[in-house]
Order: structure tokens, then sequence, then C-alpha cells
């Protein structure tokens, strides 16, 4: 058993040390525990600023969750300040889709869910693909021009007009 246990599979593009929680980590945090590889979840892509995993409940046959590696607030308590993040965040999505052969990006979706719909409240991005493929149930959660789910574009947009406003 102990040789089983021992065979996990190889954590991929994982840069950081694991010397314990470092700053920015909320232990309450479930994406926070998975970060800091606390819940043996498969890490697809990690540095010192962005992760990515598979969400558990899949909405299309590649489903992922991009992740700020320090803990961020969900996408309404941002400012312009954190475009750059959320760039990256997009850019990072767009990289794990081509490593795993999805090369048509007018057939993904981008997004958050807007505050009060999402269940866990540090900052994460699914990237969904193909879009095309998305059951009835999903298009109906990652609905676009919902009340419910912003595209990264639209998050994008509104964090540069609170620039705007200062």
């Amino acid at each position: 058993m102990a040789e089983i246990e021992a065979a996990q599979p190889a954590q991929v593009d994982v840069s950081k040390s694991s010397n314990g929680p470092a700053e920015g980590y909320e232990k309450k945090c479930l994406f926070c525990k998975i970060v800091n590889k606390e819940m043996g979840t498969e890490l697809l892509h990690c540095d010192e600023e962005i992760s990515c995993f598979r969400d558990i409940k899949p909405g299309a046959p590649h489903h992922y969750l991009i992740v700020p590696t320090k803990h961020v607030g969900n996408c309404k308590s941002l400012s312009n300040e954190n475009v750059p993040l959320v760039k990256r965040m997009v850019e990072t999505g767009k990289e794990i889709l081509q490593k795993n052969n999805i090369t048509d990006l007018n057939d993904v979706r981008f997004g958050f869910h807007w505050p009060p719909f999402c269940s866990v409240t540090h900052l994460h991005l699914h990237v969904l693909a193909p879009a095309s493929q998305m059951g009835f149930m999903s298009r109906l959660f990652y609905r676009l021009n919902s009340y419910w789910f912003i595209t990264a574009d639209q998050l994008i947009e509104l964090l540069n007009s609170k620039g705007d406003t200062n």
C-alpha cells in the first residue's frame, strides 16, 4: 500500500517551494488549500502569481480554473489595479488550452461568476472548451450576458472604467 501512495502523479510546472502557507493564504479557503498542495489536487500550472487545476464538476470537456496563487477576493472586490492579474489569468488559460490541443479560441468561454453567485470567494476564472459542447445546465451556469456570469473581457472593461472615474 505504501508503494501505491508514493506513486502519485507528478505536478506539472510547479516551481514554488512548499515550506508551509505563505503570505496571502486564507486557511479556510478551499482554493488556497489546493494551491498549497493540501488537497491532493493536480496542479496543471503553478507559479508565484497564477495556478491552474481542473474543475471538479466540469461543464465542458475541458474545464479549468485559473486562480491567483495568493488569495484574492471575488471579482466584485477588484479594482483597476487588478487588470494585469486578470489578463495574466486569461493568458494562462489560453496556454493550458493549447497544451491540451484546443486551438479554436472562438469556441471557448472565459469568465467569472458574479457575487453572490460564486461558491468560493477566491478569485477564479472558468475556462471552458469547447463551449459548443456544454450541456444544458452548463449553458445556464456559464451563460453570457446574465446576472451571475461575467466574461473576462467584460470584467477587464469594468475594472478599466473604475480607473476612469477617479
